[in-house]
């Protein structure tokens, strides 16, 4: 397993870990004082939301070159089915191709893609998951013409009705496999899948496929199910031997922190959040 004891090279900010992700929450900052920030810590990598690049993805792709920060990536595709999709197929292939494109003109090489939750009139998630298969498929060859990378994320189960009917490794990689091109992968989440006991069975199977590891923590006593994750360290989650398993596989990439967190650190100054990220790197991950 990788020594990160000593060094941040490996290590990425997710701009929701300042509340970037949700309108009025975090500090505030624009793309290129997250950029400064991460560049004076030696940060070495940054995944965007969609919303704050609006525009001007090429511009903030170009400021973190010229910083020495790399884009990894972008969040997120837009829903594939439940109730908080777009209502039609057309309007869901465009705006992922549109997240594709903005992906790329960042310069980043990897879109996450939360697939959306249990589609409307129907029943468990087997059919569901058909259709995020058929929506996949629809792009797969324009994102590798793009040179971007689809990531798929799956959440805790206790999303699986409105944000994720893909809920496990197991799920996720059975996809990958049916689909069977290289440009698609998986990115595993420490908030998703440290509750999975056949974890490490199940991501044996990845070969090569993983494409993200994001870091956070479960609060054992958490009062927000969305928004109240915890840093690391700081609850159950056992961090070094999820990591030890997706690097066990072949994992190489960087490690990006992801914290929702309302009511605790997206109301901190975000160079505290940034410094105690640093730390808990070096020290619990």
């Amino acid at each position: 397993m990788r020594d990160f004891s000593h060094s941040t090279a490996h290590l990425a900010l997710n701009t929701a870990t300042l509340g970037h992700n949700m309108p009025g929450a975090g500090a505030g900052w624009s793309p290129e004082q997250t950029l400064d920030a991460c560049a004076r810590r030696g940060i070495g990598g940054i995944v965007f939301w969609r919303p704050e690049i609006e525009g001007r993805a090429v511009a903030i792709g170009q400021y973190a070159r010229q910083v020495g920060v790399k884009v990894v990536g972008l969040c997120r595709a837009p829903f594939l089915t439940g109730p908080l999709s777009f209502k039609n197929n057309t309007e869901i292939t465009d705006d992922f191709r549109k997240a594709i494109d903005e992906t790329a003109s960042l310069g980043g090489s990897i879109l996450t893609i939360v697939v959306g939750g249990v589609e409307v009139g129907t029943k468990g998630v087997r059919e569901s998951l058909k259709r995020v298969a058929e929506h996949l498929a629809s792009v797969l060859a324009y994102a590798a013409q793009r040179d971007v990378r689809l990531a798929l994320e799956p959440l805790h189960p206790m999303y699986g009705g409105d944000r994720s009917c893909l809920t496990t490794t197991r799920d996720a990689l059975d996809l990958c496999d049916q689909l069977a091109d290289p440009n698609i992968g998986i990115a595993i989440d420490v908030y998703h899948v440290w509750w999975d006991t056949d974890f490490s069975r199940q991501i044996a199977r990845a070969q090569g496929r993983i494409f993200g590891f994001h870091l956070c923590d479960w609060l054992a006593h958490t009062t927000d199910f969305l928004l109240d994750r915890g840093m690391m360290g700081d609850g159950v989650a056992d961090l070094k031997s999820l990591r030890m398993s997706v690097e066990k596989e072949g994992y190489t990439g960087f490690c990006e922190v992801e914290i929702f967190s309302e009511h605790n650190w997206w109301k901190r100054d975000p160079n505290e959040v940034l410094d105690i990220i640093v730390e808990r790197f070096h020290t619990v991950c």
